[in-house]
């Protein structure tokens, strides 16, 4: 049976300067370090080690792990402990049709519908993907790179799409940071990026969605690809199985 390790709490952020209550300061800090994979997956979660990270007691750390565990991103095992849970291809599947949905009308409407001022932003936000990319900061670039979809989905005007798209596709997040480190993905992304920047630019709403969708259809086969590069990663039960041989 394979060791798991436990997870380095020295690896959360401090809370102290977060807003928010003290619960939610504890969920975000736990969360981020999941989607990030400072915490693995298969990672055993201790919460005497978080809560002395965090300076807070262990009623917060229960609340979010609770949470975390109703997200899919923990799993609680009985008589065993919690684990950062391991990834789910089916899961994933299903967050990229549930995610591509979204940004495919997100980036019509905004081809549609956008202000200057919003053109403004996005132009920012390009040009700060850039350096980044000129620095080789991968996880600055990760959080440059979900401004940038999270902007559009802003521009939209409709206060929770955001959320959705972020609730729904999670574990497409936390699986895209194994690709970013990938020799030349996120000058790919850049690129895909600057396709969907320009179409928007130019209203053409069919362009957009063109731009779009190749950018994110370049997900699902290189993620497939990982479980069998590193399959130690994958919930293996929901893997096909291979005839021996």
């Amino acid at each position: 049976m394979t060791k798991h390790q436990d997870i380095d709490a020295q690896l959360l952020r401090d809370i102290g300067s977060e807003d928010g209550s003290l619960a939610q300061r504890v969920y975000q800090a736990i969360k981020q370090a999941i989607l990030s994979l400072d915490f693995p997956p298969g990672a055993t979660l201790r919460k005497a080690p978080i809560c002395e990270r965090l300076g807070v007691s262990r009623a917060p750390v229960t609340e979010a792990i609770a949470r975390l565990a109703t997200e899919g991103l923990v799993d609680v095992v009985p008589q065993s402990g919690t684990r950062v849970s391991y990834f789910s291809m089916p899961e994933i599947r299903e967050g990229m049709f549930l995610r591509e949905a979204l940004e495919l009308a997100t980036v019509a409407k905004v081809a549609r519908d956008l202000t200057d001022d919003q053109a403004k932003k996005l132009n920012r936000n390009m040009r700060l993907q850039e350096l980044l990319i000129e620095d080789e900061d991968i996880p600055g670039f990760y959080q440059a790179d979900e401004e940038f979809h999270a902007l559009l989905m802003e521009f939209t005007g409709f206060k929770r799409l955001s959320d959705v798209a972020q609730t729904v596709s999670l574990q497409v997040s936390r699986a895209r940071m194994l690709l970013l480190p990938t020799p030349g993905r996120i000058a790919e992304t850049l690129e895909e990026h600057r396709a969907i920047h320009a179409a928007i630019l130019d209203r053409n709403e069919q362009d957009a969605q063109t731009a779009m969708r190749r950018h994110l259809g370049q997900l699902m086969p290189r993620i497939e690809v990982l479980t069998q590069e590193q399959p130690h990663l994958f919930n293996i039960s929901t893997q096909p199985k291979r005839e021996a041989g």
